[in-house]
Order: structure tokens, then C-alpha cells, then sequence
């Protein structure tokens, strides 16, 4: 298939919040979430002005129905959103799903799930680090929920970004309401795993991510293949004593 790629780097989905009718609702489910899990934050500090997105979408949208038609050439998925295509095509180990309404002729958005650079090459085949870009008259439907549940489903384990936004963070929290979600330390293109909690100084650590385990995977298996490896945990232990 024809490498296609973006002419931009892909950033971290912002899911808005739902509407007034259904905002009590929300409030209530997030705090019985807080009461049953733990509390996982990382550096949330990501803003991007909604207009910059929108005009990204605009442009990438034309480009994909140029000439060629790249669009056409991408694989429709079975997704429950009657209004809108999902299309999919891999590019040297990397899963674009562009989300598009053809009714209203627009690009609703996008998900790329990347490599990463920063692990081996063992821990690069079952990794990904998902990055969004989603219209803000789609946001709050579950769509970017939707594609990373596929990208999981898939198989693939999801490793954060060093950065996040409030609607990312907030869909890493929901998504590991139904997946097991815990810390990570990138150490010498390695994950060392840190468990479900970590003390605030290996919170605030650029190399400490959140990771969300795909199907099939899991955490004895994972150390068994060498791709998570328990050296970090002691000290993430330690400081929390202190903490």
C-alpha cells in the first residue's frame, strides 16, 4: 500500500465535556471512578487553540481526496457511528484511522497510534503511543474512546505521551476503567514497570508514562518477554514511604 504520509505531527485527542442535560451524570460516574480507582495523573500542561485543529483537519481532508484518492484506498471499519466512516491503513508498522463524514464532506478527525522511538526494538512490536486530532462539533461522542478500544483490541499495548491534555487524560482514565492501566519508567529503551501508583517525583518525570495493556497481555507474560522489567518498582516503593 502507498506510504501516505502527514504533513503535520500528530498531537493528544481533547474530548470536551458532555452537554448541561447530561452533565450530572457524568459528575457522578467520574466520582464513584475516583472511589474505585486509583489516582493516576501525569503532567497535564497541553493546549492546543481549537481553530489550529480545525484548519489541520480542513487541509488534510483536501489532501487525502486529491488526486489519488488516498481515502479510497484505506480500509473501512466496522464502527457504531452510522453517521460516520472509519478508515484505516497501516504505513511501516504505524495505524492511521481517519474518522470522516462524508454526509457533511469534512474530516471529523484522526488517531495515528506511532512507534516509539524511545524503546527497543522487542518492546516496539507491541507497543504504541496513540496521538488525536478531533473537530470540535465531534468531540464528546466517544469517538477517539472508540479507536483507541479498537487499537487495543487489536492487541496493541498504549503507552503515553510525556505530555498530556485535560481531554486526553481524562479519556486514559476512563478507557482504564476497563483496562488494566498502570506506570511505567522509560529506562535504556526499556519499560520498567512501577505499578498502579508512584510517589509525585516519579509522576513528574518526563520518562514516566502511563500504559494500558492491549488483550492477551498480560502482566506476567509481558515480563516474561522481556518487554516490561521490575528494577524501577523497589525504588518507586521506597519513595512512597517517604512520600
Amino acid at each position: 500500500m502507498t506510504t501516505f504520509a502527514l504533513p503535520f505531527p500528530p498531537t493528544l485527542a481533547y474530548p470536551q465535556p458532555p452537554p448541561l442535560r447530561r452533565l450530572r451524570g457524568a459528575l457522578a460516574a467520574c466520582a464513584a471512578g475516583i472511589r474505585r480507582a486509583p489516582r493516576m495523573e501525569l503532567r497535564i500542561d497541553v493546549q492546543h487553540p481549537q481553530e489550529a485543529i480545525e484548519a489541520e483537519l480542513d487541509a488534510l481532508h483536501r489532501r487525502l481526496h486529491g488526486a489519488d484518492d488516498a481515502l479510497q484506498r484505506c480500509t473501512v471499519l466496522p464502527f457504531p457511528f452510522p453517521d460516520l466512516l472509519f478508515r484505516h491503513r497501516e504505513a511501516d508498522g504505524e495505524h492511521y484511522v481517519y474518522v470522516e463524514d462524508a454526509a457533511r464532506g469534512r474530516l471529523a478527525g484522526y488517531t495515528v497510534f506511532n512507534r516509539l522511538i524511545e524503546v527497543d526494538r522487542l518492546t516496539d512490536r507491541h507497543m504504541r503511543s496513540p496521538h488525536s486530532r478531533y473537530a470540535s462539533a465531534y468531540q464528546g461522542r466517544g469517538i477517539a474512546t472508540a479507536v483507541y478500544e479498537w487499537g487495543l483490541d487489536t492487541g496493541f499495548c498504549l503507552l503515553s505521551g510525556a505530555r498530556q491534555s485535560t481531554g486526553a487524560h481524562a479519556l486514559w482514565q476512563a478507557l482504564g476503567r476497563r483496562h488494566p492501566l498502570g506506570y511505567v519508567a522509560i529506562r535504556d529503551k526499556r519499560l520498567h514497570y512501577l505499578g498502579t501508583e508512584v510517589a509525585s517525583p516519579l509522576r513528574e518525570d518526563l520518562n514516566t508514562r502511563l500504559i494500558l495493556r492491549g488483550k492477551g497481555w498480560s502482566l506476567e507474560r509481558m515480563h516474561a518477554l522481556g518487554l516490561l522489567h521490575a528494577d524501577a518498582a523497589a525504588a518507586n516503593q521506597a519513595l512512597r514511604r517517604r512520600a
